[in-house]
């Protein structure tokens, strides 16, 4: 299979960046998509060119360090699916691919298609934790949750804070990010004890980061790899209302 590839090239955060025309040729149609960068890579290393800078760790779909955008599209056109799983079988011989890095002011380019998601590390730190003392492992019964329960708060555990939702809402929005940190730890009896303030503290650092607001276009649950439901941004913005309702009075 041959392709034509429209890259993002940008030197550092404060660079113009351009797009590169490149071709990535006789790729094996079972080559996933990092893999087709490694072999473009190693082919303009050889011809004294500066390779593609991406992000990439476990190559499984499960550290969301992959995320680009596909043709406009985040992690690529199919759903449920992050940038590293995606095989280039999925296109057609001849498709041009424009391939560019996430799009938001709370992400800022590195270089080429690496951005900074630090700010989500931030979010994390104001309050995405339990003051519980965790010890050794609590016999499996030790305390109750109902398996309804335990299935909704493995639900918004899955999201694996690519920025996907990020890249794809309009408003450049990391409420669905946030409603799942939140909404997971917030089902379980172990996180009740700080989920008036981790709700306040997250969505007020999660402003400070620079990230717009959600106004339910829904993008957000359309791009996400783990397929993570907008209802965790409604439990979350209830959970804030009724914390800030408490701090008022």
């Amino acid at each position: 299979m041959n392709f034509k590839l429209r890259v993002w090239r940008q030197a550092g955060p404060q660079a113009k960046g351009h797009f590169q025309e490149l071709e990535a040729r006789d790729v094996s149609p079972d080559t996933s998509f990092l893999e087709m960068l490694d072999i473009l890579n190693a082919r303009m290393i050889e011809e004294g060119k500066e390779p593609i800078a991406f992000d990439s760790d476990c190559r499984e779909g499960i550290c969301g360090a992959c995320g680009v955008m596909i043709n406009g599209v985040a992690h690529g056109p199919l759903p449920g699916t992050t940038t590293c799983q995606h095989h280039m079988r999925h296109f057609k011989d001849g498709d041009t691919l424009v391939v560019e890095p996430w799009r938001a002011r709370a992400f800022p380019v590195l270089k080429d298609l690496m951005v900074d998601r630090s700010a989500f590390d931030r979010i994390i730190q104001a309050g995405g934790y339990i003051t519980a003392d965790t010890g050794s492992a609590p016999e499996a019964n030790a305390i109750p949750v109902p398996k309804a329960v335990a299935d909704q708060a493995f639900e918004s555990a899955a999201c694996i804070g690519c920025g996907a939702c990020v890249a794809a809402c309009p408003n450049a929005s990391a409420m669905l990010f946030v409603g799942a940190k939140i909404g997971h730890l917030a089902a379980l009896p172990q996180g009740q004890a700080e989920r008036p303030d981790r709700a306040v503290d997250m969505v007020r650092t999660m402003d400070d980061q620079g990230f717009g607001n959600c106004t339910n276009h829904g993008e957000c649950e359309k791009a996400c790899p783990k397929e993570i439901k907008m209802t965790n941004i409604y439990r979350m913005n209830a959970d804030f209302l009724r914390a800030s309702c408490k701090l008022q009075k």
